[in-house]
């Protein structure tokens, strides 16, 4: 690959996986009903009200699941795929197949969404657990859903929350077991998964 080539392929790559990143976690927010009028919430939303309100008009949501976003997230991951792989040298390769491998990006940048957050959770829980910041406010209102149903099966031990262990066991099994047999599954490249 030459070195323009390579230029490209970087700045592809970083732009198109940030603009995915918002993407997913407006899906994410509107999910777990994340408060809209935070500051954080509301430039995830003017960012991807361009790509995202047209695509709303024709794919309607569904049991409070925004459809659209999904499958903005999707096109977006499906496009990066194409444009790195014709960057690579390698061409345009079946559509259906690289929706396939779309899925698994998608489902691996939730994975590692989830792992920053809890990180992030367990961290600010130490150090400034009544902590106001709009970031911070937004982490709790993504992970609190997840971690509910652990908080259910295990107390806490002594006053120490143990949950977040399991909730890390939880995503390791998914991002080595899960995410690997989906990939396999849909004949994907090894080490594409980790492009974006």
């Amino acid at each position: 690959m030459s070195t323009m080539a390579e230029i490209g392929t970087y700045i592809i790559r970083t732009l198109g996986s940030l603009y995915l990143l918002l993407v997913l976690l407006r899906f994410l927010f509107q999910l777990v009903r994340a408060d809209y009028y935070n500051p954080i919430s509301q430039f995830v939303a003017k960012a991807t009200n361009p790509l995202l309100m047209p695509l709303r008009k024709v794919i309607p949501g569904f049991f409070g699941v925004d459809v659209a976003a999904l499958v903005l997230a999707l096109a977006i991951q499906w496009a990066l795929i194409q444009a790195v792989l014709v960057l690579a040298g390698i061409g345009i390769v079946y559509p259906l197949l690289a929706i396939g491998w779309a899925l698994v990006g998608i489902i691996s940048m939730v994975l590692t969404v989830y792992f920053w957050a809890l990180i992030i959770s367990i961290i600010v829980s130490w150090v400034a657990p009544f902590s106001q910041n709009p970031a911070i406010m937004l982490i709790r209102q993504l992970v609190e859903p997840v971690m509910a149903p652990f908080r259910k099966l295990i107390p806490p031990l002594g006053g120490i929350d143990i949950t977040p262990i399991f909730a890390f066991m939880t995503l390791h099994v998914l991002n080595q077991f899960l995410v690997p047999a989906i990939a396999r599954a849909v004949n994907m490249p090894s080490g594409l998964t980790l492009a974006f």
